[in-house]
């Protein structure tokens, strides 16, 4: 999906993941970031959303919660938005401040008093039952917490395995509920996904699910509730932090941005932010029709993989889609020209839409690519813990 992007703007870095597989450095199933493009594309967005009055929770996820990618994006944008405990804790050891839990995951119930204790900015709320929890637990501490409403987004919106949320309909009395609840005060509303990507052009554009975000907004002010926050998470980039103030959105939730890997960016060279990061991979073993087998781990599978690099050869050979129940052995590539072309042990680079915390990948971070003098910085595991 990105290989022609990362190739046209950011060679440096598959030339030194390569140079770093070859020698050994680093394994297969490795996924390389380039930190310096990291920081840099956190400092663009933090000067976008600064100019468009908007405030940013950064999400790390994408790839792997890794303590130095962590700080080199809180130097820029200071708090996070956690997806689950595990990434909080990583994103808050790292240095980051809390900004929105239960982003995606709700907290569970034993977590909520260690996590209010950092007193977050906000906590979103998918229903009755969490709002109420998170008040007893708030009142445990002798605070009241901001939460944010979860809307319920709409059909055509939502991904599988991401439903949840409070129907626009019924937030009205919903919120007179949370109203008499003590330890939570109603601070805003939240939706997901608010931007999503045309699947031909690329071009981002507001979803049905911001509609019903921002009508939720205006119930809530209808309410009385002043200063009511709209955070609309979902493709956030400095092409579309002007889109999202449009709409009124007074927050917003950058992760892919940050490594150059919204689907916008594999469509268009012109975006601000440059691709960051590379999938490594060898060659494993060779079928009898000449279909190369590269090692897995680290294949997601929605990273819509098109085509992959042998650097050695400079061969560019197509990946063979894998069906959703495929375990993550190995993915295949079409034959080559040459059976020369790709043999065992090639290094094999690949670029596309990651989710490093749901592999078991490893993650190599490398600097000084800006300056022309890169160095392997460090090795982590899925979760952002050091191997060395």
């Amino acid at each position: 999906m990105f290989l022609d992007t990362v190739l046209a703007r950011n060679p440096a870095l598959v030339e030194t993941a390569a140079a770093l597989h070859h020698r050994g450095a680093i394994p297969p199933d490795t996924y390389v970031m380039d930190h310096d493009a990291v920081e840099e594309n956190a400092r663009l967005l933090a000067a976008e959303a600064e100019r468009r009055g908007l405030t940013l929770w950064f999400v790390a996820k994408q790839f792997g919660r890794n303590p130095e990618l962590i700080r080199a994006v809180a130097r820029h944008i200071p708090r996070f938005a956690a997806i689950d405990p595990p990434e909080a804790r990583a994103l808050r050891a790292a240095g980051a401040a809390a900004g929105n839990l239960g982003h995606l995951v709700q907290i569970p119930v034993r977590d909520l008093g260690e996590m209010l204790g950092w007193r977050p900015e906000a906590v979103t709320v998918f229903d009755l039952a969490n709002t109420a929890a998170v008040g007893a637990a708030a009142r445990g501490l002798g605070t009241v917490q901001d939460v944010l409403v979860r809307v319920e987004g709409a059909p055509e919106d939502v991904h599988p395995g991401q439903e949840g949320g409070v129907p626009v309909d019924r937030l009205d009395s919903f919120a007179q509920q949370v109203e008499r609840l003590p330890g939570v005060r109603i601070a805003g509303v939240t939706a997901f996904p608010c931007l999503l990507c045309d699947p031909v052009s690329g071009r981002p554009r507001p979803t049905a699910t911001l509609g019903r975000a921002v009508r939720a907004r205006e119930v809530l002010e209808a309410r009385g509730h002043d200063g009511v926050r709209l955070s609309a998470p979902s493709v956030t980039s400095v092409a579309t932090l002007p889109l999202l103030a449009r709409y009124g959105a007074t927050h917003a939730e950058p992760g892919h941005a940050l490594t150059g890997t919204t689907p916008a960016h594999a469509r268009d060279l012109r975006q601000a932010e440059r691709p960051a990061c590379v999938y490594v991979s060898e060659v494993a073993h060779t079928l009898a029709d000449g279909r190369p087998a590269v090692r897995g781990g680290g294949f997601y599978p929605r990273a819509v993989i098109r085509d992959a690099y042998v650097p050695r050869t400079g061969a560019r050979l197509a990946v063979y889609p894998a069906p959703a129940g495929t375990i993550d052995y190995y993915r295949l590539l079409r034959a080559p020209a040459s059976p020369r072309d790709a043999l065992l042990g090639d290094t094999v680079v690949l670029a596309f839409r990651t989710q490093v915390f749901v592999t078991r990948s490893t993650v190599a971070v490398v600097r000084g690519l800006s300056s022309g003098v890169p160095r392997l910085s460090g090795l982590y595991d899925a979760r952002g813990r050091s191997l060395e």
